[in-house]
């Protein structure tokens, strides 16, 4: 038991470490959505994306604490990634839209609840955002419609929030 004492400490303090950030980047994330529309939608998106960076981070250094063997470890992880790159190929703009999802969460030109208007020759379209997703965004349109956008789409698309005057403006041009 007193031989492996160094790898006992080390792993609590990577697990304690990774508690430690955790709290902090939440308590972040909690004040930045604070002083943001809509607060409580976006936290628990975000939070799984930091929590799953968080614990994959601790699991390395806690393996790597126990003396796993690095090259052993790297090449494991690469033909994982490999195997996970390959089979991500066909589906990359699933990556684009988690980005994407991190992006909107941040910059976002608009916020859960804005009424938008997306400036697409093709296909037009004039809808409130009704939620934000870290892969798509859900909008509803003054029929009930609803369209879900993925996130990636949005962001290449140009996009003017409509505030209630223009709005009513819009609306009384068309009758």
């Amino acid at each position: 038991m007193l031989s492996y004492f160094p790898q006992i400490a080390g792993s609590v303090v990577a697990i304690v470490v990774a508690g430690t950030l955790r709290v902090g980047l939440q308590l972040l994330v909690n004040k930045y959505l604070k002083s943001h529309p809509h607060p409580d939608i976006k936290i628990s998106h975000i939070s799984r994306v930091i929590n799953l960076i968080i614990n994959s981070l601790a699991i390395i250094a806690i393996l790597i604490i126990w003396g796993v063997d690095t090259k052993n470890l790297f090449v494991a992880l690469s033909s994982v990634f490999a195997v996970i790159g390959v089979a991500l190929f066909a589906q990359w703009s699933i990556l684009s839209n988690i980005t994407a999802g991190i992006i909107l969460f941040f910059s976002a030109p608009f916020q859960i609840g804005d009424h938008i208007r997306i400036l697409d020759k093709d296909m037009p379209i004039e809808a409130t955002v009704e939620d934000i997703f870290t892969f798509y965004t859900h909008l509803r349109t003054t029929d009930g419609g609803l369209h879900i956008f993925p996130n990636s789409l949005l962001l290449q698309k140009a996009i003017t929030v409509v505030n209630n005057e223009d709005k009513d403006n819009t609306e009384i041009e068309t009758k």
